[in-house]
């Protein structure tokens, strides 16, 4: 079985991206366009570094950008597929500065595998991986117990998606049905008692709709079918979405997908170790330790809204990568 990798990257000190940006920007900064989405902290050579040290089985690299490329990067190398926007997303919706909308047709990427593996690229492995652990009898490893969705605090964009994401999957899969069919694999072993006790009685007291699932802010396993399904389903809500030149609270993004293969029950039951935070004077100890003793199977560092010390926090970081991942692979010049 072949297992593509595809990651999504933008240059954000690029001119040319600044101005086609520039057209269509908002004229205040938020969430969605800030300089804090776009700023490189300098981490995209270790990421290839860890897969192919962590990863060497993966059929290909599908590397998603506007037009730019890293200067570091070795575009010749046989394992690296560096494709354009305007070569997979529907002119239609182009010019994008949406991440919603291009991972609502990365289906489309040409040469990708049936099964694949998405990637943001502050996502990073920090162990060996085989391929069982994304892809089981041919179907997707994730998390698949009930997680009610939580809005609280300030309520972003993503949150807004994330409940777009779950009344579409209640629109097209009634809970009764897909418990009675999957259930087991709702309430898998490998998942933690107390765990697989919340679904148990989430199903007990909502069923006849899913109150969420976990938001796993980790690479995600996908089958390219999913997202003709989904297209196939709802287009309108889709079409929409990928109309957003920015990110909007309208908008539904590729969680709907991960949990499209939950309630379809196209998916094997898995546990995600991974590390989320913000970086910030308050996390670097934290993430730095957790990368040099490689404690989590992934680390997912977030860009910050507030303000920091970035080129100090650049720093420590190289350093803790450099600990683990010293050697150029063969996706570098």
């Amino acid at each position: 079985m072949d297992i593509d990798f595809v990651i999504l990257w933008v240059d954000g000190n690029d001119p040319a991206w600044q101005a086609e940006k520039s057209k269509y920007q908002p004229h205040t900064e938020n969430e969605n366009n800030s300089v804090n989405r776009y700023r490189d902290w300098g981490l995209l050579p270790y990421w290839f570094r860890s897969v192919e040290k962590f990863a060497p089985w993966v059929r290909k690299i599908h590397f998603v950008t506007w037009g730019h490329t890293p200067k570091f990067l070795n575009l010749d190398s046989p394992k690296l597929n560096v494709v354009k926007h305007s070569e997979f997303i529907p002119e239609e919706y182009l010019p994008t500065f949406s991440s919603h909308t291009i991972e609502m047709n990365i289906h489309r990427i040409p040469d990708l595998s049936e099964h694949f593996v998405y990637f943001n690229d502050d996502m990073f492995m920090l162990r060996k991986f085989q391929p069982e652990d994304f892809f089981k009898n041919g179907l997707p490893c994730t998390y698949g117990g009930e997680v009610p969705v939580e809005l609280v605090g300030n309520i972003g964009t993503w949150q807004h998606a994330v409940v777009n994401n779950l009344g579409i999957i209640n629109a097209n899969f009634p809970k009764r049905d897909s418990v009675n069919k999957y259930g087991k694999k709702y309430r898998d072993k490998c998942y933690r008692w107390k765990d697989n006790l919340r679904t148990l009685i989430l199903e007990k007291l909502y069923p006849d709709y899913f109150t969420g699932f976990k938001n796993l802010h980790a690479p995600a396993a996908y089958l390219k079918e999913s997202f003709r399904e989904i297209w196939e389903a709802e287009p309108e809500k889709l079409v929409s979405t990928c109309r957003d030149r920015f990110r909007t609270s309208d908008n539904v993004n590729q969680w709907v997908v991960l949990w499209w293969q939950i309630a379809s029950g196209q998916f094997s039951p898995a546990v995600i170790d991974n590390l989320v935070a913000s970086i910030n004077e308050n996390t670097i100890d934290e993430l730095c330790l957790a990368i040099e003793k490689q404690s989590h199977d992934y680390i997912c560092l977030n860009d910050p809204e507030e303000e920091i010390d970035f080129e100090i926090l650049k720093i420590r970081l190289v350093e803790s990568f450099e600990k683990i991942l010293p050697t150029k692979s063969i996706f570098e010049k």
